[in-house]
C-alpha cells in the first residue's frame, strides 16, 4: 500500500488498483474545508493518468459521517467581513463536482454516516454510489437561508416525480433505502461489510466487487409517501405548494416550510425548475454560481447560519420574513450572468 502526502483533513493512499480518498475531520463531520477541495482535484488529475490506479474510493474517517457539507461557519465569517473565500471554494467544489461525475475511471462513494450538502456533491456525482445502514443523505441548504448547490439541483430536479421537490425545499435527509428509492444511491452494503469491500477494491473492479457484500436496504417509506408529494410539490409556485399541504393536512412538511428561508424556498424552487430544462451537469452548476454568489450577500445566509451553526438558537429572523414578500425581480435576476465572471468549466466530453 503506497500513501501519498497528506493535506490537512484529508488523507490519500494507494492500495493496489484502487486511489483512496479519505475525508478526515471526524470531529467536524468531515466538513470541507478549501485545502480538502484542492487536494482531492490534485490526486484525481494525478490518478487519471497513473496507469496503475482503475479506480477510485471516497470515503470518510470515523463513524458519524461521510460529508457532512463545507465549512460554512468559516464562510459566514468571510462573506460578513466582505471577502471572496466562499466564492473562491464554490468555484473549486463546483470545478471537483463536474470533475467526478466526467472521471473516467470508477468512483465509488461510500456514504456512511451524514452525507448532506457537500458530502452529496462528493458522492451523488460518483459513479457507484453506496449507503450504510448509518447513511443520512440530504440537502439542508434552505434551512442555513442557502440554496441546493454542488450540481444538487442537476441530481434532485432528475429524481421520480417530486421527490427532489420535497427534499430541497424542506431539506430533508433520507435514510438508506429511501436513498436508493430517490435515486441518490445505488447500493446497500452493510457497515459490517465496508472493510471488506474497501480491500476487495484493491484487486476486483466495483461491480462485482459491491454485488459480492450488498445487501437488501432496509424497508423504504418513500414509495407509500409518493402520492402526496407529488401531489403537493408539483407546483411552481412555493404559496401554492404551501396551499396544498395544508389542504392535505401534511403537518410536518408544512411546518418545515414555514421554518426555512422565504428567499430560499423561492430560489431554490426557481432553481430546481430551470436545472430540470438544462442540459448537463455543467450548466445546473454555472447556475448554482451565480445564485450562491449572489445568495452569500442576502442577509438572510449569515443569519441562517448563526441561527443554526454558530448561536445554535434554531430561531433565525429571515429578511424579508414571509414568502409573499419576496420580491419577484430580484429572484429573476440572481440567475443573470455575474459582472464579476461566471464559473468556467470545461464542456461536456463529446462521448456524453
Amino acid at each position: 500500500m503506497e500513501e501519498n502526502v497528506n493535506e490537512p483533513g484529508v488523507r490519500f493512499e494507494v492500495d493496489g488498483a484502487v486511489g483512496i480518498v479519505t475525508l478526515d475531520r471526524p470531529r467536524a463531520l468531515n466538513a470541507l474545508t478549501h485545502d480538502m477541495v484542492r487536494a482531492i482535484a490534485a490526486n484525481l488529475d494525478e490518478w487519471e493518468h497513473d496507469a496503475d490506479v482503475l479506480r477510485v474510493l471516497i470515503e470518510g474517517a470515523g463513524d458519524r459521517a461521510f460529508c457532512a457539507g463545507g465549512d460554512v461557519v468559516e464562510l459566514r465569517r468571510d462573506a460578513l467581513a466582505g471577502g471572496s473565500a466562499a466564492l473562491d471554494f464554490w468555484r473549486d467544489e463546483y470545478t471537483l463536482n463536474a470533475r467526478i461525475a466526467r472521471y473516467p475511471k470508477p468512483v465509488v462513494s461510500i456514504m456512511d454516516g451524514l452525507a448532506l450538502g457537500g458530502g452529496v456533491g462528493l458522492a451523488g456525482h460518483s459513479s457507484h454510489r453506496v449507503v450504510t445502514e448509518r447513511a443520512s443523505v440530504g440537502m439542508p441548504e434552505t434551512t442555513i437561508g442557502f440554496v441546493p448547490d454542488v450540481g444538487g439541483t442537476w441530481l434532485l430536479s432528475r429524481l421520480p416525480g417530486e421527490v427532489g421537490t420535497w427534499l430541497a425545499l424542506t431539506s430533508t435527509a433520507v435514510g438508506p433505502a429511501d436513498a436508493i428509492t430517490a435515486g441518490l444511491a445505488d447500493w446497500f452494503v452493510p457497515q459490517r461489510r465496508i472493510p471488506e469491500l474497501r480491500a476487495a477494491l484493491a484487486t476486483a473492479g466495483p461491480d462485482e466487487t459491491i454485488a459480492s457484500v450488498s445487501a437488501i436496504p432496509p424497508r423504504t417509506a418513500l414509495d407509500k409517501d409518493r402520492e402526496w408529494i407529488d401531489s403537493a410539490f408539483a407546483y411552481d409556485d412555493v404559496a401554492e405548494i404551501v396551499d396544498a399541504l395544508r389542504a392535505a393536512d401534511r403537518t410536518e412538511p408544512l411546518e418545515a416550510l414555514l421554518q426555512r428561508s422565504p428567499t430560499s424556498l423561492v430560489l431554490t424552487l426557481e432553481s430546481l425548475r430551470r436545472s430540470k430544462r438544462l442540459p448537463d451537469v455543467e450548466s445546473a452548476l454555472q447556475q448554482e454560481y451565480r445564485v450562491a454568489a449572489r445568495v452569500l450577500r442576502t442577509p438572510d445566509f449569515a443569519e441562517g447560519i448563526r441561527a443554526q451553526l454558530v448561536d445554535k438558537d434554531r430561531a433565525p429572523q429571515w429578511d424579508p420574513p414571509t414568502i409573499g414578500a419576496v420580491d419577484r425581480a430580484q429572484v429573476e435576476s440572481f440567475f443573470e450572468p455575474l459582472p464579476e465572471g461566471d464559473l468556467e468549466l470545461p464542456p461536456p466530453p463529446a462521448a456524453f
